[in-house]
């Protein structure tokens, strides 16, 4: 609902009382999903431009030159609040919905990534979430053909009653033939085509824009879209031949707050006026607030020239779609509606869009660290309850659920980072974040993020191109939640200026809070990394492969995963030297070494595991800050030869295969078998098995 005070702002300066309808489009497009209107000021401190940015934020999706006839499109969403009410439908339709901010841009998806965050799995009601949003983004992505290409799992208490599901997709477009969201001219026609307006999704927004509680799951239901994947491949190719002809003027797609949302916000440069009663239905008796606030997914609206309509239509109806001529772009600067010959909003379109207050909330800084204290635990139980973890374990039984080959552009879903080939070059793909290091440090953290994508594609040689971000926060009335928020962009704006690499977009979720389990989510600032290098193919190291450290281990246990696992507590890593990703991205790009990884979650203990599953190493320092130091700014790198790293600061940690990962330290050896090693990291896919 709106506020008291939001609602007697409107009326005093509407100078009458709001309609019904008109009381709808306030309560949505003024609400947090849709306005910002908490977030605002800070998003403002980011650094957007760059060389190659076409369009910033503020559209449906951005879009990056990446070569002379290739543009991308990308953005990023979240589906949070309707994944837990409706975990497959909630999912699925998060996919559709970022897939069409691609589209409307007049671009093909060609990649997503899936960023998911859940409650611990070994809760029931967790696993359940977790396995029906898999299978949502699955099924959808799957019947779409846009390849599901990487992602990252964070399992943690605090997500229990409020997983986040954030999805980035990446679209191509030649760079002159993008298209954008602003209506161009007045008298020119609103075409509404996709699937018929239902009843489903009422008041998604607004529901987006407030905490969860314990009846969310009946109450809510409502506001949860259901997905239709095989009209929106419908919607895909009708929009991309329709934009090939050069006479669409703008295009936007239907998401929050449905048709009011996507009219209103389209129109905000000239006006619109519009007629509830031409929309096509599939259900019976709707009434106007139904008809312009329901979340019906698979739908797009076109601004068109009334002399090629005909010709757009006969596009539409050729991929068997049906389309309302709603209404029409008006030169005086109001949104209009009428509803069986009755007018039902007059609004300035200005007040309606873009027009809510901001919000001032004060923040409050905290101090949570812990001193660390060496676990007491043996060393080799340490690294089975570090490798088992299901952050760390095999995630088969997540990706043999996607399809990461259909389009034939993937290249490399190992590692890091994936890439997929777009004419001679590689396109590099990487998301994720760190929530629990966040929350200690959320500046450090967050700036942390930043430079964890950034590593993941110099090691594979890349460099970025842009980030986009999803901000998943609690309720900024907290005062240390919205320091965290605050905190965070800055962050994230600082280590962007460092590596000079353009916010070009993103999305805001807040009050990701759950009644039903007295939770508030840890700050969850997550980031997609697009980049731009040579096509690789990731391999991790070889038998016989001398094993390299760049970079030197510091205090990093503090939001560990061994911290999480046992308490251990300590600092959260500091932001380390930027200067190493050059050096790494040079020494891959070069061939001066066969294959790289950097070392972050579960420390260098995960880092050597994946990279080469067995070794024989020697280390020093101590063991266990040694191995599951979370700390960044180290690579591992295989090579034949050590003298290929003359010129750089490295350490040779051993040599890699053999039958047993065998550690060395000065007063202690420890040696994990490969059977041990893989039934640890087959832990989750037993799980999942129940």
């Amino acid at each position: 609902m709106l506020s008291p005070c939001d609602e007697e702002y409107i009326e005093k300066k509407l100078g009458r009382k709001l309609t019904a309808l008109e009381y709808a489009c306030f309560e949505n497009l003024w609400s947090e999903h849709c306005s910002y209107r908490s977030t605002k000021p800070l998003l403002r401190t980011l650094p957007t431009d760059g060389e190659n940015v076409l369009l910033g934020p503020g559209d449906d999706a951005a879009i990056v030159k990446f070569s002379d006839d290739i543009a991308l499109s990308i953005g990023m969403e979240s589906h949070n609040h309707p994944s837990y009410v409706d975990p497959y439908d909630g999912a699925a339709t998060g996919v559709g919905g970022i897939v069409r901010d691609i589209i409307s841009m007049g671009s093909r998806p060609i990649a997503l990534m899936d960023p998911l965050f859940f409650g611990e799995i070994s809760g029931e009601k967790n696993r359940y979430i977790f396995e029906h949003v898999v299978a949502g983004i699955g099924d959808y992505g799957n019947c779409i053909g846009v390849p599901v290409v990487r992602g990252d799992l964070v399992f943690d208490k605090k997500y229990a009653g409020n997983p986040l599901v954030n999805v980035v997709c990446v679209g191509i477009v030649h760079p002159d033939k993008f298209l954008t969201a602003r209506v161009k001219q007045p008298g020119s026609r609103l075409i509404l085509y996709g699937s018929s307006t239902g009843r489903d999704g009422l008041g998604g927004a607004s529901f987006a824009s407030r905490d969860l509680s314990e009846d969310s799951e009946a109450e809510d239901r409502p506001a949860v879209q259901v997905g239709d994947p095989y009209t929106e491949k419908l919607l895909i190719e009708a929009t991309l031949e329709i934009a090939e002809t050069g006479k669409i003027l703008s295009c936007r797609d239907l998401g929050a707050a449905g048709l009011a949302g996507a009219s209103s916000e389209m129109s905000e440069t000239f006006g619109a006026r519009l007629y509830a009663d031409r929309v096509h239905l599939r259900e019976e008796n709707m009434n106007e607030v139904e008809i312009f606030l329901a979340e019906s997914q698979e739908r797009m609206l076109v601004e068109v020239r009334p002399e090629d309509v005909a010709e757009i239509t006969s596009i539409i109806e050729k991929y068997d779609l049906k389309w309302s001529d709603i209404g029409e772009v008006t030169e005086e600067k109001k949104y209009v509606i009428s509803f069986n010959g009755e007018i039902v909003c007059d609004l300035p379109i200005d007040l309606l869009v873009g027009g809510a207050p901001e919000e001032t909330w004060s923040g409050s800084s905290y101090n949570v660290t812990k001193e660390y204290t060496k676990p007491r635990t043996p060393l080799k139980e340490l690294c089975l309850k570090v490798l088992s973890h299901p952050e760390i374990a095999k995630k088969d039984w997540v990706s043999r659920q996607y399809d990461h080959d259909v389009q034939l552009r993937s290249v490399s879903v190992g590692g890091g980072a994936a890439c997929l080939k777009l004419g001679d070059a590689g396109l590099y793909l990487s998301c994720g974040c760190s929530p629990r290091q966040i929350f200690l440090k959320p500046y450090e953290g967050t700036a942390n993020a930043v430079y964890e994508n950034a590593a993941n594609l110099a090691a594979m040689g890349a460099e970025p191109l842009c980030i986009v971000n999803c901000l998943n926060f609690a309720s900024p009335v907290h005062d240390d939640v919205f320091w965290q928020i605050s905190e965070s962009v800055r962050g994230m704006g600082d280590m962007c200026r460092s590596l000079g690499v353009p916010v070009v977009g993103g999305n805001v979720s807040l009050y990701n809070e759950s009644d039903e389990f007295g939770t508030q989510i840890p700050p969850t600032p997550c980031i997609g990394m697009v980049g731009k290098g040579d096509v690789k193919i990731y391999k991790p190291a070889t038998a016989g492969q001398k094993l390299a450290l760049i970079g030197k281990c510091k205090s990093g246990m503090g939001g560990s995963l061994l911290d999480e696992i046992t308490g251990c507590g300590g600092e959260a890593p500091a932001i380390p030297d930027t200067s190493v990703l050059e050096q790494v991205r040079s020494l891959v790009n070069n061939g001066r070494v066969s294959s790289a990884t950097d070392v972050s979650h579960g420390g260098l203990l995960a880092a050597v595991v994946s990279f080469a599953g067995t070794a024989d190493l020697k280390l020093s320092g101590d063991p266990v800050e040694t191995l599951f130091s979370e700390s960044y700014g180290r690579f591992l790198v295989a090579v034949e030869d050590e003298k290929t790293l003359e010129g750089i600061e490295y350490e040779i940690l051993g040599t890699a295969g053999g039958h047993a990962l065998k550690i060395r330290f000065e007063n202690e050896d420890l040696v994990l078998e490969k059977d041990e090693i893989e039934s640890a990291l087959d832990s989750t896919t037993k799980i999942m098995r129940y």
